[in-house]
């Protein structure tokens, strides 16, 4: 497929159907979450629903999402300022290994510094040294803070 049919921008409230299944797809590899497809499109659309709180980026061609990524905004002391927690950077499997998560990497790179946020910051797998070297080969490096986090027993409404 050529490069020139593929796009970066940014998702919309049409996308939530292909975003739920890509996302669905990323907790059925991860250690710490269990897949929900009303969870996942929940929380989804609450990013696209309110973009002052965060942004979801798509990499598309004409026919479907090939990928994503999803970017919640918030501030911090330490930097003075604004900041992006990265979560969900996913390419559909049998995209990968063509440079789509470097080129929506990059795009996410510079739509933060073109909106003056002053960190990114991410979590990716203990577990996934793929994972680790691909965002360490984006500029990532390791933090010396450590993870931790309260699960707290909600349904959503």
């Amino acid at each position: 497929m050529p490069a020139d049919s593929i796009r970066i921008e940014p998702a919309t409230i049409e996308d939530l159907s292909e975003l739920t299944d890509l996302v669905m797809s990323l907790m059925a590899i991860e250690a710490d979450f269990k897949p929900d497809a009303e969870k996942q499109r929940h929380g989804l659309q609450l990013i696209l629903e309110q973009p002052s709180r965060g942004r979801i980026f798509v990499l598309r061609n004409d026919h479907k999402v090939i990928g994503m990524v999803n970017l919640l905004f918030t501030i911090s002391t330490a930097e003075g300022g604004f900041v992006i927690l990265m979560e969900d950077v996913i390419i559909r499997l049998e995209h990968r290994g063509q440079g789509y998560g470097t080129r929506l990497v990059n795009h996410v790179k510079e739509f933060a510094d073109k909106k003056d946020f002053k960190r990114i910051t991410l979590l990716t797998d203990r577990v996934s040294e793929e994972s680790q070297r691909f965002f360490a080969r984006n500029g990532f490096v390791l933090s010396h803070m450590v993870p931790m986090r309260l699960m707290l027993a909600h349904e959503i409404s």
